[in-house]
């Protein structure tokens, strides 16, 4: 047995400072106070968190970990080292790889690069198209996969799915959550041909949040949403960028939601004012967009607008995002750092630490149905993170970095936190790596 204490805990009713027991991969026993001397002899391995945050692992519902076919970018092994020394405790994968996880043959093989080489719990959406709808209703084990994702609007080739007949099949016949990357195609297109004609081919990168628009994201996801409570689909609307879709959404708890929305650190974090700054680094889709809209992503967390805060970690080179604007690939690695990022929110009054820890682990958890994580609580798995409070302020380096690609768009950025360990299903996996992993795969329940 593990004991773990005198550590501020975020527990139902509020933090506390105490200790948790770890037996086995599960929490046993968590209690506020302090353990007596024979407690401490009874587990043997102790660690004094000397007041540092005991938080559950962060579940990160939204990643791009680029294996198979992209591990140029990125790998599972990479990018799960990445994740867990920034307290990512799980993640579900998204499909566009190569080949794109569109079928049962490609799920299985990347259950298989997983098993062998994840330090994080490893789960995968499977990916619409026009031409698998039959699969997606009838062939898929929902309890190993949490959704199906569909790309309403995204230059993703044959993942591409506009129309309105297989839209309509996937939302009414596929008896699990849908979750959409939502634009409107037509919408970007046009916006494309605008900013071409007026540049060419130096489209500046500060066009990006004119081109992928706030109506193209209002329109598309409004079409979404009417079309899930027409026909009473389970749908969950990846990364609002917009102020206005946030009308699209209910506030209050996720308990009985049958449409919620997700937020992504990039977009609670920067706005338009940074592509001066950062240029493509922050070249993201659905692009990064006002303050405005940015300052009203942060205030749907604490009104339940915003149900869950993922990362959309999406490694490229650096020397593919050094490219100009119309060849650099959109996205950007954050799974290491999301947590710290969002406790800076914290620490400017945009959110409590209850808050945080309700979007980043409860939320994903009772979101897609994963039993026993998310929460402190005797029986679940012992999904851990230790995060320090560094009042000072430290700056991140690019030294700092984990992820396979070697930069992230957050250098720079003065942080008050640090992940100092992290544990996955009882198993220390940062800083120290084990010689065999502890991950799991994810299941789901489906009642």
């Amino acid at each position: 047995m593990q004991i773990i204490y005198n550590a501020r805990l975020v527990l139902d009713h509020g933090v506390s400072t105490g200790y948790v027991i770890i037996s086995d991969d599960k929490i046993q026993q968590v209690a506020a106070g302090d353990p007596d001397g024979h407690l401490l002899e009874v587990c043997g391995n102790s660690v004094d968190a000397q007041g540092a945050w005991l938080l559950p692992g962060v579940i990160d519902t939204h990643v791009h970990f680029r294996e198979p076919g992209l591990t140029h970018k990125a790998t599972i092994a990479s990018e799960s080292r990445a994740a867990v020394a920034g307290g990512v405790t799980s993640y579900v994968d998204m499909p566009n790889v190569v080949p794109p996880t569109v079928d049962l043959e490609a799920l299985e093989d990347k259950w298989a690069r997983a098993e062998r080489s994840s330090l994080a719990n490893y789960a995968f959406w499977v990916g619409a198209t026009a031409g698998n709808v039959d699969m997606l209703v009838h062939d898929v084990d929902y309890t190993r996969v949490p959704g199906v994702k569909v790309f309403l609007g995204s230059s993703t080739g044959g993942m591409l799915v506009d129309d309105a007949q297989v839209l309509r099949r996937i939302f009414g016949q596929v008896p699990a959550l849908i979750a959409v990357h939502s634009e409107d195609e037509t919408l970007i297109r046009q916006g494309m041909q605008q900013a071409r004609a007026q540049y060419g081919d130096d489209v500046p990168v500060a066009c990006h949040g004119l081109i992928r628009s706030h109506e193209a994201c209002y329109r598309s996801t409004r079409r979404a949403v009417e079309l899930a409570r027409e026909l009473g689909t389970r749908l969950h609307v990846l990364h609002v960028t917009t102020a206005r879709e946030l009308e699209l959404f209910e506030p209050g708890p996720l308990a009985g939601k049958r449409i919620t929305a997700e937020a992504c650190v990039g977009h609670l974090w920067f706005s338009d004012q940074d592509y001066d700054r950062l240029q493509c680094r922050i070249k993201v889709n659905p692009a990064i967009k006002t303050i405005a809209d940015r300052d009203a992503l942060r205030r749907a967390l604490s009104t339940g607008l915003i149900d869950v805060v993922s990362t959309d970690h999406a490694p490229h080179t650096l020397a593919e995002k050094s490219q100009k604007y119309l060849k650099s690939p959109s996205g950007m690695p954050l799974a290491q750092f999301s947590l710290v990022t969002m406790l800076e929110l914290v620490r400017q009054g945009w959110l409590t630490m209850q808050q945080v820890v309700n979007k980043m682990c409860q939320a994903p958890a009772q979101l897609l149905g994963i039993e026993r994580r998310g929460l402190l609580q005797p029986g679940y798995q012992a999904d851990l993170v230790m995060v320090a409070e560094v009042p000072q302020g430290y700056e991140l380096t690019d030294r700092d970095v984990r992820s396979s690609c070697q930069w992230t768009p957050l250098v720079g950025a003065t942080l008050h936190h640090r992940v100092e360990r992290t544990w996955v299903n009882g198993v220390e996996v940062y800083p120290i790596e084990p010689n065999q992993p502890s991950a799991q795969a994810l299941r789901f329940n489906r009642k």
